[in-house]
Formats: structure tokens, C-alpha cells, sequence
């Protein structure tokens, strides 16, 4: 790991996004809560959340963190037949939360298909990206095409 002992305590936030591009009936299922495993949305919510907490168990390299607050929302987008979901992270400390925000919209993003794959085995995990950083050294920065 990164030593990080010398570097000073700022608030950090990350906030990545992602979406699971799939079939407008599985998308509907969804929406109307009839998928056999249960509410797709809240569980993806829920697991989002738990994977940002455990981050450091999963990437070899990350720091183990304390983190302050983690908010992962799965949003239907039925124009697009799609699932969009974004993860905010944030913390006081010396490292930033970038992995813990991808973390997140991953495993939410790898829940949904889990949960629908019995209906729709052609879902698309894709776009997965940090879209915004503050905090630390760098400072800010935000992704200005493709967000």
C-alpha cells in the first residue's frame, strides 16, 4: 500500500456511475416488483452500499477506510431500457474514496443482473466511471464528457 501517514486529513467525496442496459419486459418486471428474487432495486441499494464498506477486502492495494457516508441510487430509465445507478462516498482522512464509489456502482450493477438474469440473460453492465472527486492534494474534479 500507498504510505499516506504524512498527508493531511480533508473531507474526500467520490461519485461514480454506471447502468445495466436491458430488455424493456425485464425492465418493467423490475419496475413493477415482479422478479422471483424480490425488490431488485433495494437489494442492488443494499449490496452498493456493503461493497463500498468492504472495499479494501476486495482490491488488494486499497487502504481500509472509515467511511462517513455512502449513498448508492438505482434509478429505472425507461427511455433508454436501462437501470442507472450512482454512488456518493465520503469521508474525513487521508486517502481518497475513489475505488469505494466504483466498488459500489459495480456490485450494485452485478446484483441487478444476478437478480434478472433468469429473465434477460443479454443485460449490458457498462459505463462504470468516477464522474466527480473532491478533497486532498489534487482537489477537485469533475468528468466533463460523458457524465
Amino acid at each position: 500500500m500507498v504510505n499516506v501517514g504524512d498527508k493531511a486529513d480533508t473531507v474526500r467525496v467520490a461519485v461514480a456511475r454506471g447502468s445495466v442496459k436491458m430488455q424493456p419486459e425485464t425492465l418493467a418486471l423490475i419496475m413493477e416488483g415482479n422478479m422471483k428474487k424480490g425488490d431488485v432495486l433495494t437489494v442492488a441499494q443494499l449490496a452498493g452500499i456493503m461493497a463500498a464498506k468492504r472495499t479494501s477486502d476486495l482490491i488488494p492495494m486499497c487502504h481500509p477506510l472509515m467511511l462517513s457516508h455512502v449513498a448508492v441510487t438505482c434509478t429505472p430509465n425507461p427511455a433508454a431500457s436501462r437501470i442507472d445507478i450512482e454512488a456518493s462516498v465520503r469521508l474525513t482522512g487521508k486517502t481518497g474514496v475513489e475505488m469505494e464509489a466504483l466498488t459500489a456502482v459495480s456490485v450494485a450493477a452485478l446484483t441487478i443482473y444476478d437478480m434478472a438474469k433468469a429473465v434477460d440473460r443479454s443485460m449490458i453492465i457498462s459505463e462504470v466511471r468516477v464522474v466527480e472527486k473532491s478533497g486532498g492534494k489534487s482537489g477537485d474534479w469533475r468528468l466533463e464528457i460523458g457524465d
